[in-house]
């Protein structure tokens, strides 16, 4: 059944009570007046504003938001409802399904294994996996010869040999040409259909190594949204020794103090995750539980965390602050500097519907290069990613700004009007 929204007058009291009740806080970070760090308070009463419009359009039904300057956090507000049906307020703590926002996660901990002289960015991938060795490319072939072709669900193909086997860092920047669409879709799904509850990362990854790529590594940018992220949450469990959930938590999680993140939520946490809903032209819809990440065992580096934003905020202040949060270090601010550097020359622009022109990618995020050329409303240098279930946020060390919004409804149609809205709120 359709749901339908009551009066934007309502709806804003609503949204409203959580602030009044709840002091402002966040995790470990100090909170400040706005001008001390060089924040307008009357303008970072839009970002509020902002989100109700569009809550009222019905783009989504709540959101989370945080700003943080210098270390300090200035904003930080519950919009909305978690749950249209029940009439649930947005609270700060809500939990979200962080989906591709944990890609970032996932390349923090392969780079800190780097610094440990455990593995290099330019390893081949079958170094670890050796199912990855001796890869091959395909080529459109539109009448090729029965041997060196497939004709199921009507696509024809050839491949050649790689030019040299993917590695690492193309993992990283998404120029593997691994499951990433293309040509390679139909031996894709038959992996994908192959998938049981009870896999592993472990039992999982090594079939993708005779996959085909899509195109010769290094030479574009397509988005691997999936596959390529989990083999690296793969690498991490083989180079550590350990599963990938259990070195996030005690690598990251637990000295960052982020207690809020989870690959599987448990159950005394469960009333706090935010209901996903999909946009339909008349109103928003409850996701089927389809929709919901299965697999229990299976720890996906690519989009299997679940988190609240006040979490994600030490995550993202650790890079702000080059590496370190309150005295525990995680990386280096020259591997900070790398991972937040644009590693892909141009082949980033105009993918996936990003400007086509002024940004680039770095290790598992956006990079914004230019802003003026890419019509963005954040500054340069500003790293960061979203999610599909609608997270977003991103950091930039120069200006010493956090940026987050968590909502529960696939698009972007709310981040560049988040985005103006923190910028124009910057006074210095």
């Amino acid at each position: 059944m359709p749901l339908r929204f009551k009066p934007f007058a309502t709806r804003t009291r609503l949204a409203i009570l959580p602030l009044l009740i709840l002091p402002l806080a966040a995790g470990s970070l100090p909170t400040a007046k706005p001008e001390e760090v060089g924040i307008s308070s009357e303008r970072l009463k839009r970002i509020h504003e902002m989100v109700m419009r569009h809550v009222e359009a019905q783009d989504i039904s709540g959101a989370v938001t945080i700003v943080a300057r210098k270390g300090k956090v200035v904003h930080f507000e519950a919009h909305g409802l978690m749950n249209i049906e029940s009439k649930k307020p947005m609270t700060r703590d809500a939990l979200f399904r962080l989906a591709s926002s944990t890609k970032p996660i996932t390349a923090t901990a392969i780079l800190m294994l780097m610094e440990e002289g455990r593995l290099k960015l330019t390893d081949p991938v079958a170094k670890y996996i050796p199912e990855f060795k001796n890869a091959r490319v395909k080529i459109e072939a539109p009448n090729p010869p029965p041997t060196a072709s497939s004709a199921q669900d009507g696509e024809k193909y050839a491949t050649v040999p790689a030019t040299r086997d993917i590695t690492i860092v193309d993992l990283l920047t998404h120029t593997s040409g691994l499951a990433s669409g293309g040509i390679a879709t139909p031996e894709y799904r038959k992996i994908t259909q192959s998938h049981q509850p009870t896999d592993t990362l472990a039992d999982y990854i090594p079939r993708f190594g005779s996959l085909p790529l899509d195109f010769q590594p290094g030479t574009q940018w397509r988005y691997s949204g999936l596959v390529g992220f989990d083999t690296l949450g793969r690498i991490v469990e083989i180079v550590s020794g350990i599963p990938f959930d259990q070195f996030l938590k005690q690598r990251i999680f637990e000295p960052l103090g982020m207690n809020n993140t989870w690959f599987n939520v448990p159950e005394s946490a469960a009333p706090r995750v935010a209901t996903i809903y999909l946009r339909t032209p008349k109103s928003l819809d409850a996701a089927p539980s389809a929709a919901l990440p299965p697999s229990p065992g299976y720890f996906s580096g690519a989009g299997g965390l679940t988190s609240t934003a006040e979490d994600y905020l030490l995550f993202a202040q650790m890079l702000c602050n080059g590496g370190e949060l309150n005295g525990k270090r995680i990386l280096s601010p020259w591997t900070v500097d790398t991972m937040l550097s644009n590693n892909v020359g141009d082949l980033f622009n105009g993918q996936i519907g990003r400007p086509p022109k002024g940004v680039g990618f770095g290790l598992g995020g956006e990079v914004v290069v230019n802003a003026v050329e890419a019509r963005l409303r954040k500054p340069n240098g500003s790293y960061g990613w979203d999610g599909a279930f609608g997270t977003y946020w991103w950091v930039n060390r120069k200006a010493q700004l956090v940026a987050i919004y968590f909502i529960q409804t696939p698009g972007r149609s709310m981040q560049y009007d988040f985005d103006n809205a923190v910028s124009q709120a910057v006074m210095d």
